[in-house]
């Protein structure tokens, strides 16, 4: 263990993010992290990533495997890395050195049962008279002689002793210390406890700021108490404010179900600096008020100054009759927003495997080319696959040949625009000007407006009314498509009778 006792002399800090492997990771636990990070990087410190992987019972490797699948997603880097489970025999020592200080006892008793005492009319558990009465002999000769105990703290219960810390986000926090039980360091088992181990770590590895989400807030009194009978000056503590439903209930999985799993916002086609972004707007704001903003721009104005004591609401309709609806509006506004921010290169290979994924079998080439058209028609990456589907279709899906037919216009105008279409594709070269000057040439000729001349065609290549820009569509989609298309198109209205 270090032998620095002071965890806040270092003149860059070092921040953790110490999630448990008992479940995926949380959106509330990711935006710890993101928090940690940003404090790290703006002030020139250290990131480290600790698993505290001691319950056993509860670890899985699934867990794991959706903790290191969600940082990883994020692209946020950390500096260090360290697993709990490996570093038990470092709890252990500072454990039997605060019992050497006298400042912990055994406790034979089973858990709260025998001569207990309570506390107020709560009667909330506090400590057990005898164990902690004990004589060392006697708990030194039951110890010996292989009889099972809990090690547990000694809070001081004489003077009006009070526990105190100041708190980045929520100020001074005071406690009396005859209201803290005794609480476990060590188990029967001799595995250290939650308290002891996040204690005896961020010890060891010099955490100078432990930021972490407000319902860890108190359990610091007790975490204070561990750190001076260590031997050691607490580190600066900054507790997050909770994120909640729109109900007001802490977001959990089994009430709010997968919307609380980073992961799917990934696999609903968010960017990860979209996601990034949306978080750090939950429980924090920057100076100006800014919302959309970059991992580089946040990293710049990011301080605990910054973030609010209020809860933060996560706003999302439950049951969501859409699958936009499962998100924030304003999450899914700034993936927009990032997502048109997005040099056209970047954000075609973002789109490239998602396409790919629905069973289109598209070349780099081709959704390049495509991406510039439907950029501003996107919120969300995976909406690629509706916004852009009559592009990698082969033929169309079916659709109302009564779309064909333009504003103020009958089936023999649909009819009349299609045929010219095609005589003037058959010839005309395949780029946006020529494509521009000889369609509305030919609407002219026809005695028709050229949104009259446009509109069955753009149904005809597209399928539908609401489609990017018909030039540059008709570009990327190439002749031979266009007209097999649009030859198509005329056969529905013929014997249809539109």
């Amino acid at each position: 263990m270090s032998d620095s006792l002071d965890l806040q002399s270092s003149s860059k800090p070092r921040v953790r993010f110490a999630p448990s492997p008992t479940g995926f990771l949380h959106v509330g636990s990711a935006r710890t992290f993101i928090f940690n990070w940003l404090y790290a990087r703006h002030n020139g410190g250290t990131m480290i990533l600790r698993l505290d992987d001691t319950d056993m019972e509860r670890n899985s490797q699934a867990s794991v495997d959706s903790i290191f699948d969600g940082l990883k997603w994020l692209n946020l880097s950390w500096d260090e890395e360290y697993k709990q489970s490996e570093r038990i025999e470092l709890h252990r020592k500072m454990a039997w050195t605060i019992f050497e200080k006298g400042l912990a006892y055994r406790d034979f008793t089973p858990a709260h049962t025998g001569d207990a005492e309570k506390s107020g009319a709560e009667g909330t558990w506090l400590f057990n008279a005898g164990a902690r009465e004990l004589s060392c002999e006697e708990s030194d000769r039951r110890a010996t002689a292989g009889e099972p105990f809990a090690l547990r703290f000694r809070v001081p219960r004489d003077g009006g002793q009070t526990v105190r810390f100041a708190d980045a986000v929520y100020g001074e926090q005071i406690k009396a210390a005859a209201d803290i039980e005794d609480f476990a360091l060590l188990r029967s088992d001799g595995m250290p406890t939650y308290h002891l181990a996040s204690c005896a770590d961020d010890a060891d590895l010099r955490i100078s700021h432990v930021i972490r989400g407000q319902d860890h807030l108190s359990n610091t009194f007790k975490h204070v108490l561990i750190f001076e009978a260590a031997g050691f000056t607490p580190p600066q503590f900054a507790h997050l404010p909770l994120l909640v439903a729109p109900d007001g209930t802490k977001l959990s999985k089994r009430r709010h179900g997968s919307v609380v799993s980073v992961t799917t916002y990934r696999d609903a086609g968010f960017l990860p600096e979209a996601f990034i972004n949306f978080l750090c707007l939950l429980g924090w704001s920057p100076k100006n008020d800014r919302e959309n903003m970059s991992v580089q721009e946040l990293t710049d104005v990011f301080s605990l100054e910054g973030i609010n004591r209020s809860n933060a609401v996560v706003n999302f309709k439950e049951p969501a009759a859409t699958p936009e609806e499962m998100f924030d509006p304003k999450a899914v506004w700034l993936n927009a927003e990032h997502i048109r921010g997005l040099p056209v290169e970047e954000l075609s290979a973002h789109l490239l495997p998602i396409v790919r994924g629905a069973g289109f079998n598209v070349t780099p080439e081709k959704m390049l080319r495509i991406t510039p058209l439907i950029r501003e028609r996107i919120k969300l990456l995976r909406d690629v696959v509706t916004a852009a589907d009559f592009f990698f279709f082969d033929q169309l899906p079916p659709y109302d040949p009564a779309e064909l037919i333009p504003q103020k216009g009958d089936a023999a105008m649909a009819l009349k625009v299609l045929s010219r279409a095609e005589e003037v594709l058959a010839d005309v070269e395949f780029k946006h000007n020529p494509l521009d000057q000889a369609l509305r040439a030919a609407a002219q000729e026809l005695g028709v407006k050229a949104g009259q001349m446009f509109q069955p065609i753009r149904v005809a290549v597209c399928g539908r009314k609401n489609a990017p820009p018909l030039f540059e569509t008709l570009e990327v989609l190439g002749r031979e498509m266009a007209l097999a298309r649009i030859e198509r198109a005329i056969e529905k209205i013929e014997p249809a009778g539109v």
